[in-house]
């Protein structure tokens, strides 16, 4: 089964006025930065970096840093100084990665990505022979995209033999040839972090018993030496300010690369922090809280405006911070407002919309139907634009949800029976596996039982969209893996 693409459409806010014709552009476009930094994205790929799941992990989670940096730049917000980390995919000549710190501190959006490709040795023809006030069509203007790049011819050939690397990075690998010749590695790895293992399971117990907390998550990218660490750290913090940690009680704490308060009441401490800021954070839990109180009247807002949709929040949404999604909720409800006064809702629509749901998300993000039939939507979302998506995918919507409501007892059925068949210490999965990739990659597994068993026999199995050999010894494969 191949995966299925859908298209989708991507709203990027804008801090500007639009008139109905023409109007002035005073920073780079969204598709004028991607095709700035593509040949940088070649370069720092995570899926280069197979062999080096560390460096990969770093680089992902830079990725994600630099997006959110772009974006509120460009949405022209206060924006404070940021150093980011990547690795550049080795060459043939070199034995080690070479490793590029990026401080970003310019409030001017192409200031930044020239910067970005100069601290990389790339070309910034591209970004120099932009004009300031290009000119482009309102919102009404419609036109066939172009996406023709104009580079010199070094950076080309680069990106050609950068994307002919990630082909064959993805494409040319065997499972059984691969793991043949990284099993041992995965075996030796995964005894190695044994100790490390039982110590987490150790301090996760003794912190959720003196502390009262729910759990306990790391969610980084990060190895589990440094949730250790984390869980050493925090320990540490807790003995020695006792009473500031009664408030914790009863919560899930979650050390990722964020500081703050979840919309899902979650409590973030940022892993590369040092602990008295977590301290301060803590101290402040009760204004997170009054926060909290209030999203669901603002939920309850959006859904009555809509028909009754439900306001869902999806399993692995992007960390929102609980602020953020008020603000967010409290301008689509506005913009829909306005719209419902003005215009009203297509006759064709349902007298009630109950039977769908809907997740609101960042000012920049995807307006699409997600695999699962949920209507993903950008608060800055013109509300035309909106209501003319959801009227042309009311029934695909349906016909989505249908579909993983059926499934998704099949997958973890099969997942099960993984585990059994092949006696696995664990198998999980990347976030962007939907149930149909996880259903066909595990029927296949166990079609080819004979073949792989004495291969995966007690291991952890993660399946994603790479090969690799986490630090821990978890074992990576891709969904659509070649027997």
């Amino acid at each position: 089964m191949k995966a299925i693409r859908r298209p989708v459409l991507i709203w990027l806010s804008k801090k500007t006025s639009f008139c109905p014709c023409i109007v002035q552009r005073r920073q780079m476009s969204s598709s004028q930065i991607a095709t700035a930094l593509r040949p940088f994205y070649f370069f720092v790929h995570p899926d280069l970096f197979g062999k080096y799941p560390s460096e990969r992990a770093v680089n992902e989670s830079s990725l994600q840093s630099l997006s959110s940096f772009i974006e509120t730049v460009k949405s022209e917000k206060p924006q404070s100084a940021t150093t980011l980390t990547f690795y550049l995919k080795p060459q043939e000549s070199e034995r080690r990665l070479k490793s590029v710190k990026i401080r970003l501190n310019e409030n001017d959006i192409q200031k930044t990505v020239s910067s970005l490709l100069s601290s990389c040795n790339l070309p910034t023809t591209y970004v120099d022979n932009l004009t300031k006030n290009e000119k482009y069509p309102g919102p009404g203007f419609k036109r066939k995209m172009n996406y023709s790049y104009s580079f010199d011819d070094n950076a080309e050939d680069m990106i050609n033999n950068m994307e002919y690397a990630i082909r064959q990075t993805l494409d040319h690998q065997f499972l059984c040839d691969w793991l043949k010749k990284n099993i041992s590695k995965a075996q030796e790895r995964l005894k190695k972090c044994e100790p490390v293992r039982e110590e987490i399971s150790r301090l996760q117990t003794e912190i959720s018993a003196a502390l009262g907390i729910s759990e306990l998550i790391l969610d980084c990218g990060w190895n589990i030496r440094h949730y250790r660490g984390c869980l050493v750290s925090f320990q540490n913090l807790a003995h020695h300010h006792p009473k500031e940690m009664e408030i914790l009680k009863g919560r899930t704490l979650v050390f990722g690369s964020h500081t703050g308060m979840s919309f899902d009441g979650h409590v973030l401490l940022n892993s590369g922090e040092v602990r008295h800021n977590w301290l301060d954070f803590i101290k402040n839990i009760p204004k997170e809280d009054a926060v909290l109180l209030t999203l669901p009247s603002f939920e309850k807002s959006v859904s009555r405006v809509l028909r009754d949709i439900k306001i869902v929040r999806r399993k692995f949404q992007p960390k929102t911070m609980a602020k953020q999604y008020e603000d967010n909720l409290r301008r689509l409800t506005t913009t829909l407002s306005d719209h419902l006064g003005r215009y009203g809702f297509p006759r064709d629509w349902p007298q009630s919309l109950s039977n769908y749901e809907l997740v609101v998300e960042t000012e920049a993000g995807p307006l699409m139907v997600s695999p699962t039939g949920q209507f993903i939507v950008p608060s800055s979302c013109p509300s035309t634009l909106l209501v003319n998506f959801i009227t042309d995918n009311l029934d695909e919507a349906e016909r989505l949800n249908e579909h993983y409501q059926s499934h998704k007892h099949i997958e973890k059925d099969l997942e099960k029976k993984c585990v059994d068949e092949f006696e696995l210490s664990d198998i999980s999965k990347e976030d962007n596996i939907s149930p149909d990739l996880m259903i066909n990659c595990c029927s296949r597994l166990l079609k080819n039982k004979d073949s792989l068993k004495y291969l995966l026999e007690g291991s952890h199995l993660y399946v994603a969209n790479y090969y690799s050999i986490m630090s821990d010894g978890q074992i990576c494969i891709p969904w659509n893996w070649k027997l």
